[in-house]
C-alpha cells in the first residue's frame, strides 16, 4: 500500500512517467508494474489493515525493469524528471543490480534497477 497526498496526481506520475498501468478495483485505485500491484490510499482516508503510521513520502522501494537503464534515463530526461543518483551498482534480492533513484510527487524514493549478468 502506498499512502499518498493526492491519488490523481500519483496516478498521473506513475502512469505517464513510469509507464505503469492504472488499475480500478473495489472502488479503489492501484498501479500495476509487471506482475506487481501497488494499492493506493489517500492520507486522510486510510484503509485497514495499514502501516502503523501511514505517511506520504515514507516509502522507499525498488522496481526491477526489463528496460535498460540507459533507455530509462533517456525517457526520464525527455519528461524533465531529475534523478537523484545513478546508475550505481547495488545488490538485489537475486544478485547484482544497476540502479538509479528518483522521487515521486510525495517524495517517496523510487529505485529503478536492472539485474547485471
Amino acid at each position: 500500500m502506498l499512502t499518498v497526498s493526492d491519488i490523481a496526481r500519483t496516478l498521473k506520475f506513475y502512469t505517464e512517467i513510469l509507464n505503469m498501468e492504472e488499475v480500478d478495483f473495489d472502488g479503489r485505485k492501484a498501479l500495476k508494474f509487471g506482475d506487481q500491484k501497488i494499492n493506493l490510499q489517500q492520507k486522510d482516508k486510510t484503509i485497514d489493515p495499514k502501516a502503523k503510521v501511514p505517511t506520504p513520502g515514507s516509502a522507499d522501494f525498488c522496481l526491477i525493469s526489463d528496460t535498460e537503464l540507459k533507455d530509462v534515463i533517456k525517457e526520464l530526461q525527455a519528461k524533465n524528471i531529475t534523478t537523484i543518483t545513478g546508475p550505481v551498482e547495488r545488490t538485489g534480492a537475486s544478485g547484482k543490480i544497476l540502479s538509479l533513484y528518483l522521487r515521486d510527487p510525495d517524495d517517496n524514493l523510487i529505485e529503478i534497477s536492472n539485474y547485471l549478468p
